[in-house]
C-alpha cells in the first residue's frame, strides 16, 4: 500500500475520530480540517466534497485490510495455519484500530455503501486464498463468496465483542472461536496441516 501525505492521514484520522464520536453527519469538513489541524482551505485540496473523503477513507482502509491479509499469506506455514494467522491479524487490527472498525460498520449501513460499485472479490487475496483451499480439497465446496461472508463477520462479530460487550477474550477463547469456525467450513477438522497453532499469544 503506497504512503500517503501526513495531512491527508491527519485528516483521515480525524473523520474517524469524528464519526465515531458523532456519526457521519456529525462531521462536516470544517470540523474535520479543525480538528486535524489543518487549515479549511487545505482540507479541499485533497477532497472536492465531503464524499469523495468518505469513499476514499473506506478504500484506504479496506486497502490497509487487503495488506495484512497479503502479510499472512507470505508467511510459512500450511494452509490451515495460514487461514489461522489471517483470521487472528486481521481481528488484531480491528483491536488496534476500534475507530476503523466503528466506521466500517456504519459505512455498510449508510447511503454511502448504495452508492458505490460493488467490490470485485475476485481480485481480494482472501477470496482468492478460499477458491485455493476449495480446490485443493481443504475446504468444503461451497461458493468461497459465503465462506467469506463466514470469516469476515465472524472476526468482526468477535472484534465489536471483546470491544464494546461484556465479555473479555483471551487467547484460549480466540482459538476456540477459530478452531469451530475451521471445523465448520473444513472438509475435515485436520485437513490442510499436519500442525495446528494451539494458543493465538504469538500472534496478538
Amino acid at each position: 500500500m503506497e504512503s500517503i501525505a501526513s495531512k491527508k492521514k491527519a485528516i483521515f484520522d480525524s473523520t474517524l475520530e469524528l464519526i465515531k464520536e458523532h456519526g457521519f453527519h456529525g462531521a462536516p469538513m470544517s470540523l474535520v480540517a479543525k480538528n486535524a489541524g489543518v487549515a479549511a482551505g487545505t482540507i479541499y485540496h485533497y477532497f472536492e466534497s465531503k464524499d469523495q473523503l468518505i469513499y476514499e477513507l473506506y478504500d484506504y482502509n479496506k486497502s490497509r485490510v487487503v495488506e495484512i491479509v497479503h502479510a499472512a499469506l507470505e508467511e510459512n506455514g500450511s494452509y490451515k495455519e495460514k487461514f489461522f494467522k489471517i483470521w487472528m491479524h486481521v481481528y488484531r487490527f480491528y483491536i488496534q484500530n476500534t475507530n476503523v472498525l466503528i466506521f466500517f460498520e456504519q459505512y455498510v449501513n449508510s447511503p454511502y455503501n448504495e452508492t458505490k460499485q460493488p467490490d470485485d472479490l475476485q481480485d481480494r487475496p482472501l477470496y482468492n486464498f478460499l477458491v485455493e483451499g476449495i480446490n485443493n480439497g481443504f475446504l468444503k465446496g461451497v461458493k468461497p463468496e459465503i465462506l467469506l461472508v463466514l470469516i469476515i463477520s465472524s472476526i468482526l462479530s468477535t472484534a465489536k465483542l471483546n470491544q464494546f460487550g461484556n465479555i473479555s477474550l483471551d487467547p484460549t477463547d480466540l482459538n476456540q472461536i477459530v478452531d469451530l469456525l475451521w471445523d465448520g467450513i473444513a472438509i475435515s477438522p485436520a485437513s490442510g496441516s499436519d500442525t495446528f497453532p494451539k494458543r493465538a499469544n504469538n500472534l496478538l
